[in-house]
């Protein structure tokens, strides 16, 4: 009966002794538009307003394709020294160790974690809008456009800071597939809501709106400073290089985990890069030099009531996936380096049962719902404190954009593939790298200028 036990229990193992990985294509596609499309796309029409109708499109085009770029250099390290029959790294951090040693990891995991904790801030700074959003609606139906109706945020921060404390006690990354499926249904529903709101006002005008400089600041200086936050704002709209490797450790293999992430990327890349020039575009078009910074809170469409209140209530429940897509990794990181250290705690490492009526039983760690309880709390009040959504979304594209999804996929591609300085593909990587670097230089001044800005008001 043991080895009859252990055969069973085999079987549900890889070989790496992990839980069997069932993850899919389509999986894989869920969870990168989950984490892809997020408040992010809220801000895209405010963004080409800044650029113009030139410069926009092109910069949301060629952050895509520098998104691609790095996901095909990511993804061959998930398994190290070779890419489909190496050794698993199960993290961004495992495969930076391995390949670029102790410090670039020290490195790598301040700026991972630090831009997690932050696209969690963002989540509920958006949700918190969103919520406001279809208060103020409301209002607007029952007293007039012109109606005082605005609102505290405040009070709704603190609801989902409530609801991810519960939601946040979900065990682990693979266990949350049915909800990044939802919320990747729920990203397409306002994303096409929006879309769609930008192109009947655009009829509705019988006029494109915009030009090529785009919307005009009262100085130079102030101009520079908004399409530098707007170059940021774009960058934090494709933030999901430093989740690639545990997105790819949910697939099952054949086929070869790098093949079906990089067949992933593509579609969901295509997909979300035409939803985001649809957007962007038709909200620039539709509203011009008026383009409010959030496309569907900043109430530039008033009417039809009932659809806006239900986008922004499709945003409420994507942000609800979409921070456990971003919030799981971390408290998958603190859990496993504290049972490490500290192996013989019985508050670390021991599970209760519980058992309620109707329900089926679970298991609970008191240090997992400490530490969660108190991570959510953190991200609501910060949230609370510096409530300002394209200058938030800004800092956080910048500081992610070159370290994450640039220059440590550049540097592992050198070494996992025996890259020698100053050969073609070395330069041509180098100066890849460097562009980019110039690139999130310019958004994080932008955006700390519009945070000290805002504040000072």
């Amino acid at each position: 009966m043991a080895v009859k036990h252990e055969l069973e229990n085999s079987l549900l193992l890889d070989d790496d002794g992990r839980t069997r990985r069932t993850g899919t294509l389509w999986s894989c596609i869920a969870h990168i538009i989950t984490a892809v499309i997020g408040s992010g796309v809220l801000s895209l029409a405010w963004s080409v307003a800044q650029l113009g109708w030139i410069a926009g499109p092109v910069a949301i085009l060629c952050f895509a394709i520098v998104t691609y770029v790095s996901v095909v250099l990511l993804s061959d390290c998930y398994r190290y020294p070779d890419p489909v029959t190496g050794t698993r790294n199960y993290s961004y951090m495992d495969a930076v160790r391995v390949n670029l040693g102790k410090t670039q990891t020290c490195l790598c995991g301040l700026f991972q974690y630090l831009f997690m904790y932050g696209i969690c801030t963002a989540y509920v700074i958006t949700t918190s809008t969103s919520m406001s959003a279809i208060r103020r609606s409301n209002c607007y139906r029952e007293k007039g456009h012109n109606a005082p109706c605005e609102d505290v945020d405040t009070p709704y921060m603190l609801i989902f800071g409530a609801v991810q404390i519960v939601t946040s006690q979900i065990p682990d990354f693979h266990s949350i597939e049915w909800l990044s499926a939802l919320a990747a249904i729920m990203s397409f529903a306002y994303s096409l809501t929006g879309f769609g709101l930008g192109l009947a006002t655009v009829i509705e005008n019988g006029m494109i709106k915009g030009s090529i400089t785009g919307a005009p600041a009262a100085t130079r200086a102030k101009k520079l400073w908004l399409v530098f936050e707007a170059l940021g704002d774009i960058a934090y709209a494709y933030p999901y290089a430093l989740i690639l490797l545990e997105i790819q450790d949910t697939l099952k293999s054949p086929p070869p985990e790098n093949k079906t992430m990089k067949k992933a990327s593509m579609i969901a890349l295509f997909s979300t890069t035409l939803f985001y020039l649809f957007c962007g575009c038709f909200g620039y078009a539709a509203f011009g030099n008026n383009t409010p910074g959030n496309l569907l809170t900043g109430l530039g469409f008033y009417e039809p009531y009932w659809l806006i209140d239900f986008a922004n209530a499709c945003i409420v429940l994507h942000l609800v996936g979409g921070y456990q897509l971003f919030s799981q990794p971390v408290f998958t990181f603190v859990e496993r380096w504290s049972s490490k250290k500290f192996p013989n705690s019985g508050f670390l490492n021991n599970f209760y049962s519980i058992k309620l009526p109707l329900l089926p039983s679970f298991h609970i760690n008191i240090f997992r719902i400490c530490f969660r309880t108190a991570y959510v709390v953190s991200t609501t009040v910060i949230a609370t404190v510096f409530p300002y959504f394209n200058q938030v979304l800004g800092l956080l594209g910048a500081l992610n954009f070159w370290p994450l999804a640039i220059y440590l996929p550049v540097e592992m591609y050198f070494v996992q593939n025996k890259i020698e300085a100053w050969t073609r593909k070395w330069v041509v990587l180098r100066t890849f790298s460097f562009v980019c670097f110039l690139v999130s230089i310019v958004g994080l001044i932008g955006s700390i200028e519009g945070i000290v800005s805002a504040k000072s008001m």
